[in-house]
């Protein structure tokens, strides 16, 4: 009995510090939503169909899943309780399985959805000079550009957006190229796809900002992997944790009967 009671605590604490490892993660991913939400609240009106569908409010609720499930599962452990493991096991395991699913659906239909983006952000294209919130966001992403080069330099009038967005620089225009504008503007281009902020611009960037945005994302990707496998690998030794405690209770309440 007391080998089955050490193995017990061994599984017990190692679950615990999986667990609250996996809750840190949560709470990590929580607070770079709620910093995306902040810098990134210019550029949220780009999604025409799905406007509350954004990289930040995505990492609100991966954050805030995470941190119940972490909190769950440490409760489990330094509970003891059979009820509190299973929940946990079977949140996470679905969890898992719904990380899997859509990272094979972006894999395997990742042109399908290149195309279906580029066609969303061209159709809000059209309602460009209707809409204050869409017009807002497209003239900060055409103008992004680095705090040392135009058409922005580092002042004190500077936004704060800014600042924290320095090391991009995408001085783009349009989605695919700046055609894109002529198309729905009668022939003319935002005052955004000029290197100087004038009231007509004549000539453009030649770049597409879909291109860029996608450059970027591709040249970060690696951190983003690293990231991703390194959660993977906790919620898998988390899953294998609980289980094996899970038995190990079961095995210990049925000796006491």
């Amino acid at each position: 009995m007391s080998v089955s009671r050490k193995c017990l605590c061994c599984v017990k604490y190692l679950m615990f510090v999986f667990n609250l490892i996996f809750w840190l993660g949560g709470c990590g991913l929580f607070g770079v939503g709620v910093w995306l939400s902040f810098t990134q609240a210019e550029f949220s009106s780009l999604p025409l169909s799905f406007p509350s569908l954004s990289a930040a409010n995505l990492l609100l609720v991966a954050g805030g899943v995470t941190m119940v499930t972490g909190f769950l599962g440490c409760l489990g452990a330094l509970k003891e309780q059979r009820c509190l493991l299973m929940t946990f096991f079977v949140i996470l395991l679905l969890l898992v399985l719904t990380e899997v699913t859509l990272v094979l659906v972006i894999h395997i239909f990742k042109d399908k959805l290149d195309t279906k983006a580029q066609d969303e952000l061209k159709e809000g294209m059209k309602i460009y000079t209707k809409d204050e919130g869409l017009m807002k966001s497209w003239d900060n992403v055409q103008k992004m550009v680095r705090m040392d080069g135009p058409p922005y330099q580092k002042t004190q009038k500077t936004p704060i957006h800014w600042d924290i967005l320095n090391a991009t620089d995408f001085k783009c225009c349009g989605v695919t190229n700046k055609m894109d504008w002529y198309k729905v503007l009668n022939e003319t281009l935002p005052s955004s796809c000029c290197s100087v902020d004038t009231h007509q611009c004549v000539d453009g960037w030649s770049e597409g900002c879909y291109k860029k945005a996608r450059e970027w994302l591709l040249d970060n990707i690696f951190s983003v992997l690293v990231f991703g496998v390194c959660i993977g690998i906790v919620q898998i030794l988390a899953l294998v944790f609980s289980l094996l405690m899970y038995c190990q209770i079961l095995r210990a309440e049925k000796y006491l009967d």
